[in-house]
């Protein structure tokens, strides 16, 4: 194998780089348990995060990645022969309904358009027709990862409260934590799910869930089998039981850091710095794509994330070698196809701690691999994406930072 030089790049929806600051926070030795240092960040991350999410509602972190979150969630209020409703929305939406279902819960499934976000009237219909309210929960992807679209959360909300209907809004955050406006208690939400390792620019390991005053209601009467899971027994007064035995010490110093930065640059210039990455990099798929090979697999702009992009491919490409020629060969590391997509798209994450001229290199990498793999595309797309950002900093009224 050939000596590389330089540094990688990494491009994929997550996990995503992880900056400096980060890891150095987190390069210390580790402390007792009761060591008041670690006490007061552990207590500033809980109630930093509801500044995140915009709640006042209980935080719970627990040592897993995302999917142990969505367990957390499903097991403190749900009991055994519940009956939920997932809409489709991707493979990520399918991925939780599965582990709704292997513990035990009856699923109905809202058929989505994995090019489109959820169907707000499907969703109401489908609402006013469970005249018997035997649905507990509604659960929502914020941004799927998978098809790069974000569904609109208050649109959803409004749809449920139309249906009048009593279940619990349960919303997936992961990929959209960081990158969008998010607000919890304001838009209704129940149960928050997310993740460190994304747009909160951690390494992954902290599940995070959030709960309102509904949801804490439910799980006094659920009777789904947890414990390492369990909302009432991380309530309890004694700190160590808020990580249900020794806490993941070095992952919350990073996480005290990463919400320092955040907090710092200010969590709408969050949003905006974001949005206007995302646009860039739609930008330059737009232009590719006139050649017919590429295209982006939201069709309606105001629909496409703000983190990731999901691009799709036509007939005869191999996106999974495209993938690994970007990794290899470019030094950049790009999200491939998941499920229905797998093998007919590739994904550019752009989320977390970046800036223009690290997207610049992402898409400078894929534009190279095109071209040797003699894939047809439209030239230029690079320049869209930079003249795109430029055009917004020569119009810039606000303190953001590309």
């Amino acid at each position: 194998m050939a000596t590389k030089r330089g540094r990688k790049f990494l491009n994929t929806p997550g996990p995503t780089h992880v900056p400096d600051r980060v890891m150095n926070a987190m390069h210390q030795p580790t402390l007792d348990l009761s060591d008041p240092e670690f006490l007061d960040v552990s207590m500033s991350c809980f109630l930093d995060m509801k500044k995140v999410f915009n709640t006042e509602g209980e935080i719970f972190l627990y040592s897993s990645n995302g999917h142990g979150a969505w367990e957390a969630a499903l097991t403190n209020v749900f009991s055994p022969g519940d009956k939920i409703l997932v809409p489709e929305t991707g493979n990520f939406s399918n991925a939780w309904a599965n582990m709704a279902k292997a513990l035990m819960l009856e699923v109905e499934t809202l058929p989505g358009n994995w090019r489109r976000a959820i169907d707000i009237e499907a969703l109401e219909e489908h609402l006013k027709k469970d005249t018997k309210k035997e649905i507990k929960g509604i659960l929502i992807i914020h941004t799927e990862t998978a098809t790069g679209i974000t569904n609109d959360l208050p649109a959803i909300r409004s749809a449920i409260d139309s249906a009048d209907h009593p279940g619990l809004l349960i919303v997936d955050t992961v990929a959209a934590a960081g990158t969008v406006d998010y607000r919890m208690d304001e838009w209704g939400i129940d149960v928050t799910v997310g993740a460190s390792q994304k747009g909160l620019m951690m390494p992954p390991g902290i599940g995070i869930v959030a709960a309102g005053e509904k949801a804490l209601s439910a799980t006094k009467e659920t009777t789904m089998p947890r414990l390492y899971w369990d909302w009432k027994t991380r309530l309890e007064a004694e700190h160590y039981r808020k990580f249900c035995g020794t806490a993941p010490q070095l992952m919350v110093f990073g996480m005290r850091e990463a919400l320092n930065m955040l907090f710092e640059e200010g969590l709408e210039n969050v949003f905006e710095r974001h949005r206007v990455l995302a646009a860039a990099t739609h930008a330059a798929v737009e232009v590719w794509g006139q050649a017919g090979t590429l295209s982006l697999n939201a069709v309606e702009p105001k629909e496409r994330s703000n983190g990731v992009t999901t691009i799709l491919t036509s007939d005869g490409i191999d996106a999974g070698q495209f993938r690994d020629i970007c990794r290899d060969e470019m030094m950049v590391g790009l999200g491939g196809g998941l499920g229905d997509l797998n093998g007919k798209a590739f994904r550019i994450g752009h989320m977390g701690d970046i800036n223009a001229p690290m997207l610049y290199a992402a898409l400078s990498a894929v534009e190279s691999t095109l071209g040797y793999l003699n894939i047809k595309y439209a030239s230029g797309g690079v320049t869209a994406a930079i003249e795109y950002i430029t055009n917004v900093k020569k119009n810039e009224t606000g303190p953001f930072s590309f």
